[in-house]
Formats: structure tokens, C-alpha cells, sequence
């Protein structure tokens, strides 16, 4: 059973949108995620290739599939209007995921050429569920260090 927050989440320096986020437990330990309305995004299996090869670890990809989340949930609360602003926003997920390589090189692991490929997938995989098909790949991730 999910609980409902009721959340202030800021559009604008002048504005601010109220919005009700149900957040759900995971079957992973203290995990939670938001639930998402667009079905097709909240019923992918991010990161799939990466969690059936056990170079990756999951604690790492759970994280890294929380980066993928938040990422959805900000689309569908800010609404970007345009793939300039689509792009500032997985510019920031991007980001996250460049910290995250820390995490993967401590548990004996890296963003490698498989795991890249895939994240980068993922990331047009939610570009093109929220109608921006037209989205480069190579731009979703453009600030990538990995």
C-alpha cells in the first residue's frame, strides 16, 4: 500500500506547482519510488541487460535505476515544453550518473561500454515515452564522463 504526500515542487523562481505523489515500496529493502502515470515508463524494466550480469552490482544499478526514475517523475511534473528543456533535465540526471561511477569502481565495477549503451537507451527509452522520439541520443547524455 502506498502513502500520498502532498509536495510543493518548484517550476519557476516565482511559481510553484502543488502535487499528490504516491510513494510505494520496492521489494528492495528501504527502497521507494514514485508512481508514475505514464504506463508505458512505469512498467520498463530499466536497466535490464545490466541486472542479469553480475559484473554489475545491484545495490549500484538500484541506484542508478532511481536516477532513471527521478528523471521520469521530473518530466511528468515539469512538463518540458521542448527538447532544450528536455535535455536540462537529463543533463541533470546525466550528472548523477557521473557520481555514480565512483560507486560502481568501490564495489569492483564501471560504466563500461555495455553499461553505457544501455543507461543510454534507457534515457532515450524515457525521451521517447513522454513524446520527444525526436530526441538525439548523444544529447540526453552529452554530459556524460563515462
Amino acid at each position: 500500500m502506498g502513502v500520498a504526500l502532498l509536495r510543493r515542487l518548484p517550476v519557476s523562481p516565482v511559481s510553484a506547482v502543488w502535487c499528490s505523489i504516491e510513494i510505494q515500496p520496492y521489494a528492495q529493502k528501504g527502497e521507494i519510488a514514485m508512481s508514475l502515470t505514464n504506463q508505458q515508463v512505469a512498467g520498463h524494466a530499466f536497466l535490464k541487460d545490466l541486472y542479469e550480469d553480475d559484473y554489475y552490482p545491484d545495490h549500484v544499478l538500484d541506484q542508478a535505476k532511481a536516477i532513471l526514475l527521478r528523471l521520469c517523475g521530473r518530466i511528468e511534473t515539469e512538463r518540458p515544453a521542448d527538447l532544450a528543456a528536455l535535455y536540462a533535465l537529463t543533463r541533470t540526471a546525466t550528472e548523477e550518473f557521473n557520481a555514480l561511477e565512483a560507486e560502481f569502481e568501490a564495489a569492483g565495477s564501471e560504466i563500461e561500454t555495455v553499461a553505457r549503451e544501455v543507461i543510454a537507451e534507457d534515457f532515450w527509452f524515457v525521451a521517447s515515452a513522454y513524446g520527444f522520439a525526436e530526441a538525439d541520443a548523444e544529447k540526453l547524455v552529452a554530459a556524460r564522463e563515462w
